[in-house]
């Protein structure tokens, strides 16, 4: 990823209630916009009430401060907060099944290895691995796969927390949750 699109890229938390429709509500107001959603990664937190939203925004498609207010106006929406990469933990899942016969299996283990993957399944003639890291690293790991012929790839987007300290709450949201 080149500087100037990861300067056009913002990451916002999005901390929701744990309520059916609300990931179809959040995706709804990008596309009733016409934001650009580089990236979405939603999952439970540690309070079963709670799912965090990860979204990485392309503000080339709207001024953050105006994609913060509509998310703030949707009302199981808990707080907001925008993680700067500089100042956030970033991961992103990538699994990548490539073509590799017996000769060329070490090779693409040693590969997944070299960024602390895993080969997590082996047939006659391809190998499905496991790698997790930045979205530049896995960049690299698609890169070094490619001369291996890859059949079907698949990345997870980005899901971040900030660093300790860190943290920048955009919006106050009151607590709706509560």
């Amino acid at each position: 990823m080149s500087a100037s699109t990861t300067s056009r890229h913002h990451i916002l938390s999005v901390l929701v209630e744990n309520k059916a429709g609300v990931l179809a509500r959040v995706a709804s107001l990008f596309s009733r916009r016409g934001y650009n959603i580089f990236s979405l990664a939603v999952a439970p937190t540690d309070d079963e009430r709670f799912s965090r939203i990860t979204i990485v925004v392309d503000v080339e498609s709207a001024p953050l401060e105006q994609i913060v207010q509509q998310l703030d106006k949707l009302v199981n929406v808990v707080s907001i907060s925008e993680l700067a990469p500089e100042r956030a933990i970033e991961r992103e899942l990538l699994l990548a099944t490539v073509e590799a016969g017996p000769a060329q299996r070490v090779e693409v283990a040693a590969l997944a290895g070299i960024f602390h993957g895993t080969v997590i399944d082996v047939a006659s003639d391809r190998v499905t691995v496991a790698v997790t890291g930045t979205p530049d690293a896995l960049d690299g790991v698609e890169d070094l796969l490619s001369p291996f012929g890859i059949v079907e790839l698949q990345r997870t987007g980005r899901v971040a927390l900030p660093k300790l300290g860190s943290r920048r709450r955009l919006q106050p949201v009151a607590d709706r949750a509560g």
